[in-house]
């Protein structure tokens, strides 16, 4: 798979998920960007720093984007689209929480884990969502829980940012994240797409 040109994510959008981190539903999506040096694939390992209380897991539904969207509208939002993949935006709480915006606390390498593959095709409306930590399910919920679809989603991205092929939307994170330490083994699997499974070493 090719590494994005550029990844945007959305925070804070399942429902149960705001909930959980005691934040009200948002009246528009919350964007923000990952690195393209935070991507690592299926099987790779996630190198999590030190000195840190809550370095969490959040397993997602990752979009790819197939063709260049500039200010799409809703109704032909899903034509722009390669294809389905699951993603694992890896957090650094702490530094969220510190610095009041998400780019270091989200931009760490390693912290962009998606696979296994790309698929087209596949209604995203009614996705199954299931995050495993060391074999235990931490996440389970449905992509009909997001408070803004996927369609949503990227025309109001395109609205501000041209999306080009080969770009990925990580489309936010149901409740049941939680911290990872050296040695798990985290997976993120989606019905239709498979299963991403990363080790979580310690950061050189």
């Amino acid at each position: 798979m090719d590494i994005p040109g550029k990844i945007i994510g959305i925070g804070q959008n399942y429902r149960a998920h705001a909930a959980e981190m005691g934040k009200g539903i948002p009246e528009e999506p919350l964007m923000f960007l990952k690195p393209p040096s935070a991507v690592i694939l299926d099987g790779g390992a996630i190198e999590r720093p030190s000195g840190y209380e809550r370095v969490d897991f959040e397993g997602e539904l990752g979009v790819v984007i197939g063709t260049r969207a500039r200010r799409v509208s809703r109704a032909n939002a899903l034509d722009h689209v390669r294809g389905y993949t699951c993603v694992n935006d890896v957090t650094v709480r702490d530094l969220q929480k510190k610095d009041g915006q998400w780019t270091r606390a989200k931009g760490f390498d390693t912290f962009c884990p998606f696979g296994p593959r790309v698929v087209p095709g596949l209604d995203p409306t009614s996705l199954h969502i299931t995050t495993r930590l060391n074999g235990v399910v931490k996440q389970s919920s449905s992509t009909s829980d997001m408070i803004f679809d996927v369609a949503t989603l990227i025309e109001f991205v395109s609205r501000h940012m041209t999306l080009e092929p080969g770009d990925l939307i990580t489309t936010g994170t149901p409740s049941g994240v939680g911290n990872l330490s050296v040695g798990d083994v985290v997976e993120v699997e989606i019905s239709g797409i498979g299963v991403l499974k990363n080790s979580v070493v310690a950061k050189p």
